[in-house]
C-alpha cells in the first residue's frame, strides 16, 4: 500500500524546454536521490516525437483522421482511457475524445458531416438539430500486446461533448465524463455535462447513450469506484471545484440512480485544500483528515451550480480536479494546479469501512494530501493518472512545455517514463494492459495513441 509518511522532496532534473534536445538525450535524468533516472537514460522514439527510456520500445497508432472499421474517422482530442481484457488475450482500449462540435477537422463524421448517415440516430446522443451534431464520444481500440499491433478501432459512444476523462468500473465498463462549458453548443438538442457508461466490445458497436443524470451535471473530469460498495468518486475541473461521491441505488447499476454528495472536512467547514499563495489554507502532506459527505439536491441542475451550492453547505474546495484511480484500499485524485506554486497535487482518499451507510460517522473516511512537489522539475500540472502494476502512481502532465509521464514511488521519489518532445502537447489516458506488459497513453493533439514496453520495475 502506498504510504505518504516518508515524502521526499527531490530536485535536480532539468527541463527540456530550456535545454536543447541533444543535451536532454545525452544526459541521464536524475534527482538528488537518483530517482528520476529509475528506468534509464532517455532516448528518442517515434521519429523524435517522444523520449523514452533506452532499451524500451514504443509504437503509435490510431491517428486522427484514419478511417476506422465502422467507416467513421478517428476523432481528434484523444484524452482519458482505460484498458480491459478482450477475447484471446487481446486488450480493449476505451478512449475519450474531448471535442466540441465546431472542430470539424477532427470530427468522426468528416468535414461535411456526411458519415453520420451510417449511424442509427437512436445511438447518437445529440444530433445537433440535424445541423451540427456533437462530435465527442469514445472509440474502442483492439490491441494485441504480444505483437504490439492494433487490430481494429471503431466508435463506441457517439454524440456527446468534450469527453475528457472517466474511469473503469469493477464490473468491467468505462464511465466517460463530459467536461462541459457553461455556454451550450449552438445547435444542441439536449443538455450536456453528464457521465455515460460504455461496455467494451471487440467488434464494432455503438452503445445506447444514457445520460447518468443522478451522478450530477457539472464540469466532469474523472471517476473512481470503490469495489466493495460500488460508491463512485467524481472530480470537477474547476479552480473552485468540489470532490463528489455518488451512492448508487444498486451497486453496479449506475443507470438505476442514486444520491450525490460533496466532501467536507470534519471540523473545518469550507476547507480550502488548494494551498495557493495568498490563500489562508494549510493542508500539509501526509496528514489524513476525517471527512463527512454533504447531500446535494437537484443533481441534474440546468444552471451548473452544484459547486456553489455545495460550497455554501460547507464542502471543501479543490484546485481543478482531474484524474482519478482506485487502487488497493484507496482512491487517488490529481488536482492540476493545486499547491503553493500551482503545479499540481495528488490526494488520497481512504473510505470508511461503512462507506455510504448511516454508520460511517463511527469511523469516517479520510482525505490526505499525498504529494505536492512545488517544483516544475518534478511535476508540472498533473492530469490523468493510473497506478502501475508495481504500485507507483503514474501521472500524465498537461502544460505548455514538454509534457511528461511521471512516476511517484511510495517513498515520494519522482522518475520519468516518457516525454513529449513536441512541446505544449498534452499527454493523457495513461493506463496499463491487463497483463501489465504495456503502458498506453495518448497525445491529445494532433491525436494518436502510443504503447511502451520494456523491463518495467517489479517494486
Amino acid at each position: 500500500m502506498l504510504n505518504r509518511r516518508n515524502f521526499i522532496k527531490s530536485a535536480g532534473i532539468y527541463s527540456s524546454a530550456f535545454l536543447g534536445l541533444r543535451a536532454f538525450l545525452d544526459q541521464p535524468l536524475h534527482a538528488t536521490t537518483g530517482s528520476m533516472g529509475k528506468l534509464g537514460r532517455m532516448v528518442p522514439a517515434l521519429g523524435g516525437k517522444l523520449g523514452i527510456p533506452e532499451n524500451f520500445k514504443c509504437t503509435a497508432f490510431s491517428y486522427t483522421g484514419e478511417e476506422m472499421a465502422d467507416g467513421l474517422l478517428v476523432p481528434g482530442g484523444h484524452d482519458g482511457m482505460a484498458a480491459f481484457v478482450g477475447p484471446d488475450g487481446k486488450t480493449l482500449l476505451v478512449r475519450n475524445h474531448e471535442l466540441e462540435s465546431a472542430w470539424l477537422d477532427r470530427s468522426p463524421f468528416g468535414l461535411d458531416g456526411s458519415r453520420i448517415s451510417q449511424l442509427d440516430p437512436a445511438k447518437v446522443y445529440d444530433l445537433g438539430s440535424g445541423r451540427l451534431p456533437c462530435i465527442g464520444g469514445t472509440t474502442t481500440v483492439v490491441f494485441d500486446s504480444k505483437t504490439q499491433q492494433m487490430e481494429r478501432h471503431f466508435m463506441s459512444l457517439a454524440g456527446t461533448q468534450r469527453n475528457c476523462a472517466g474511469g473503469p468500473t469493477p464490473w468491467g465498463t468505462w464511465v466517460t465524463c463530459e467536461e462541459v462549458n457553461e455556454i451550450p453548443e449552438p445547435d444542441a438538442e439536449k443538455l450536456h455535462g453528464y457521465n455515460f457508461e460504455v461496455t467494451p466490445t471487440a467488434e464494432p458497436a455503438l452503445v445506447k447513450p444514457v445520460a447518468l443524470r443522478d451522478m450530477g451535471r457539472f464540469r466532469h473530469e474523472a471517476i473512481a469506484v470503490e469495489p466493495a460498495s460500488g460508491v463512485v468518486y467524481e472530480t470537477e475541473d474547476m479552480g473552485d471545484g468540489l470532490l463528489y461521491r455518488f451512492i448508487p441505488n444498486e451497486s453496479g447499476n449506475l443507470a438505476a440512480g442514486g444520491r450525490l454528495q460533496a466532501l467536507a472536512v470534519v471540523g473545518n467547514a469550507q476547507a480550502d485544500t488548494r494551498n495557493w499563495p495568498g490563500v489562508a489554507t494549510d493542508f500539509p502532506i501526509g496528514q489524513p483528515r476525517a471527512v463527512e459527505w454533504i447531500d446535494l439536491e437537484d443533481a441534474d441542475s440546468a444552471v451548473l451550480d452544484l459547486r456553489h451550492r455545495g460550497r455554501a453547505k460547507g464542502a471543501a474546495l479543490f484546485a481543478r480536479g482531474e484524474g482519478a484511480w482506485w487502487s488497493g484500499d484507496s482512491a487517488y485524485f490529481a488536482m492540476t494546479n493545486g499547491g503553493r506554486n500551482t503545479l499540481g497535487q495528488i490526494f488520497r482518499y481512504v473510505p470508511s469501512p461503512f462507506e455510504g451507510t448511516p454508520r460511517e460517522g463511527e469511523n469516517p473516511g479520510t482525505i490526505e494530501l499525498f504529494a505536492e512537489p512545488n517544483d516544475s522539475a518534478l511535476l508540472r500540472n498533473a492530469d490523468n493518472l493510473t497506478i502501475a502494476p508495481w504500485g507507483d502512481i503514474i501521472i500524465a502532465e498537461d502544460n505548455k512545455e514538454a509534457c511528461r509521464l511521471i512516476g511517484i514511488t511510495p517513498k515520494g521519489e519522482y522518475y520519468q517514463i516518457a516525454i513529449n518532445l513536441e512541446t505544449g502537447r498534452e499527454l493523457a489516458g495513461v493506463c496499463f494492459s491487463p497483463d501489465g506488459s504495456t503502458l498506453f497513453a495518448n497525445v491529445q493533439n494532433p491525436g494518436y495513441t502510443f504503447a511502451i514496453t520494456g523491463s518495467w520495475p517489479t517494486s
